[in-house]
């Protein structure tokens, strides 16, 4: 969202397309120049890196001193050195000055940058190659804090996840482009050095030139002090990253996809070489497999999340992540040996390597679903003034886990470890990792339950689902219809909920320890225990007094004939503690299915509503707490839900 208010008719505007594809944004200022300006700068890292990586795995004779094993992984941890080094320094000044004037700098910079890297290729010299690696690992360096600073400050939060899947889809398609030019020009036999050298020289001027529409943005800390000492900059960023829980480890779930990514993309030449005995080009064929696959799965995001912040779809994509690099490990074992490298025809005439190219696919694609929510989650929950510096912790910790991806690559293949092996070892750690998270953060699994159950079983209607407010505290009001309730709000909500739930929801071994890591307030009648009860309105309390959401249904129990029961006391008892906008909901549609229950029943009714089945949540109008009584609200609510239980 923006950092500073815009004009009504602009605002009014926004909102008309809020609704429209994100490719509009291609059309405007705002966002287009700044696109184009990040494309082409990811375009040329990738005309560079393949050309140097093609180079010496191919024709490592040319290069002395060169490792043709260990080179590929050299050139990545190069590249992200500067990342580790000068991180923190970007961040500060990212933060201190005007971000358009930064991106013109830093693609000023990339000229001088492949200057040195065009004297590298053409003099065959690999000191000056790894030079030109590691001063563009500085210019992405500098750029990467300003790239992801600058959509939350021209966008509005309804647009940064199709903002974030343009730019992540962008940002492969020019992996992909950059593949397929660097590596066509290192495989010609004559001249290919030259192409590079002058097509990066070319890449980067372009660029330049771009990045000269670039809007103003205006800084977020001017007045703030630089820390030139990377080291104690570098652990100040982390810890300001850290006070925000859910943000330092969405952080962290970053940096893991790009271990996970590092670690693939780098072993591409020799998986192509060793494991499929094919040429250079079909590791052009690997690379754009990939590139369109995160690129599909990152569009694909704000359709899937209903152009909300959906974190429920991270889960979703490290499934999908493990899965399909498990089975690239089974795929790699069965294919025919060949006598001779293949040729990008040869290759695609073989039946077994369309699995490898479908795995690869899916298990990008899967990773589209795992970053751009976490990318948009760092963005709107962010500090301003602290955002680029946070994503410069974003940074550093990305850095980190490339530079161990890079170690571990190096030290199972020196063990003996192939290719195949890697990957298998990678999707292990990806399931670990993961169950690690979402221990940590049950909020993620809470949204991947309630996405997967509103996209399967039921189909939602949102009757002015804005009502519910993106922030400040609120009392949320519903009917209690079916033991999903909180999970269907749930996955409405902007934002996340803290519920008031029966206590001995929490005695159950899975379903308890998730909602209480999520923070649910449990309750209790006060003939079972006033202490509880006592101690929840309390909480509700606190809570409301943080700027939270609590959600009550204050039926107490739930409808056994789909009925709204009487109101109890418990909305008028947390008012009475704190003073918060009451906003009435009702859930119809819900009762008769699987989760409902009937008259005397102890366990869920037998389904009479099918898979898919069509229910609707209706938002009132907030309500001044001081004017809320008890037959009011029921009244609100029950007009709310209609005829239709």
């Amino acid at each position: 969202m923006s950092d500073r208010p815009l004009p009504a008719a602009r605002r009014a505007a926004r909102a008309d397309d809020a609704h429209g594809s994100q490719f509009r944004l291609l059309r405007e200022r705002r966002f287009a120049p700044f696109f184009w300006t990040q494309f082409l700068g990811a375009m040329n890292d990738n005309v560079f890196k393949i050309g140097f990586t093609s180079l010496v795995t191919y024709q490592a004779a040319r290069f002395s001193g060169v490792n043709a094993e260990t080179a590929a992984f050299l050139i990545s941890a190069i590249f992200i050195l500067p990342f580790v080094l000068f991180s923190a320094t970007s961040g500060q000044i990212a933060d201190k000055y005007d971000k358009a004037m930064l991106t013109r700098f830093v693609k000023t910079f990339e000229i001088g940058v492949m200057v040195v890297g065009g004297a590298g290729f053409w003099l065959h010299s690999a000191p000056l190659l790894y030079l030109c690696t590691f001063m563009m690992g500085v210019h992405s360096t500098l750029f990467g804090p300003v790239k992801y600073a600058y959509l939350p400050q021209h966008l509005e939060k309804q647009e940064l996840v199709g903002g974030n899947g343009l730019v992540e889809m962008g940002t492969f398609v020019a992996i992909l482009l950059g593949t397929i030019v660097g590596g066509a020009a290192a495989g010609l036999a004559s001249h290919g050095e030259a192409i590079l050298a002058g097509g990066c020289i070319a890449i980067a001027v372009i660029g330049r030139v771009v990045s000269g529409f670039v809007p103003a943005s205006r800084p977020a800390q001017p007045c703030l002090q630089i820390n030139w000492n990377p080291v104690s900059e570098t652990w100040r960023n982390l810890k300001l990253a850290r006070e925000q829980r859910t943000v330092f480890l969405s952080l962290l779930g970053i940096s893991w996809l790009w271990f996970v990514g590092a670690t693939f993309l780098s072993s591409f030449f020799r998986f192509a070489k060793e494991v499929l005995s094919a040429n250079p080009d079909v590791v052009t064929v690997l690379l754009a497999t990939f590139s369109i696959g995160i690129g599909i799965g990152s569009l694909m995001c704000e359709r899937l999340s209903k152009r909300r912040i959906e974190v429920g779809l991270v889960p979703l994509g490290s499934i999908g992540i493990s899965v399909f690099a498990i089975d690239l490990f089974f795929a790699s074992h069965a294919l025919p040996s060949a006598p001779h490298l293949l040729s990008v025809a040869e290759f695609v005439a073989v039946p077994a390597h369309w699995r490898v190219l479908a795995d690869l696919f899916l298990l990008a694609m899967f990773g589209g679903f795992y970053s751009v929510p976490l990318y948009a989650l760092i963005q709107s929950r962010s500090v301003p003034s602290h955002r680029a510096r946070i994503i410069a912790a974003n940074n550093i910790l990305n850095s980190l886990f490339m530079i161990v991806s890079a170690l571990m690559a190096v030290a199972l293949t020196s063990a003996g470890v192939g290719i195949p092996g890697l990957f298998l070892v990678t999707a292990l750690l990806n399931v670990v990792v993961a169950i690690y998270i979402y221990s940590l953060v049950p909020e993620f699994l809470l949204r991947f339950i309630a996405w997967l159950l509103v996209h399967t079983f039921y189909r939602i209607r949102l009757v002015h689902a804005e009502r519910i407010p993106e922030a400040g505290a609120a009392v949320l009001v519903c009917n209690h219809v079916s033991y999903v309730d909180a999970i269907v709000i749930m996955a409405e909500s902007p934002r996340p909920i803290r519920f008031v739930m029966d206590h001995r929801i929490f005695r159950t071994p899975i379903v308890g320890w998730l909602f209480r890591d999520a923070k649910a307030i449990p309750i209790a009648h006060a003939h079972e225990d006033a202490a509880l009860l006592g101690r929840a309105y309390d909480a509700c309390a606190q809570a409301l007094a943080n700027g939270e959401l609590v959600c009550i249904f204050p039926e107490g129990k739930l409808t056994r004939t789909g009925d709204i029961n009487p109101f109890r006391h418990g909305v008028t008892e947390i008012l009475r503690r704190a003073q918060a906008p009451v906003v009435p909901m009702a859930l119809c549609g819900l009762w008769g299915s699987v989760f409902s229950r009937d008259d005397g029943a102890h366990w869920p009714r037998p389904v009479h509503k099918g898979v898919m089945s069509r229910l609707t949540l209706a938002v009132g109008e907030p309500l001044d707490p001081a004017q809320v009584t008890l037959e009011g609200l029921q009244q609100i609510v029950t007009e709310l839900r209609g005829a239709r239980k």
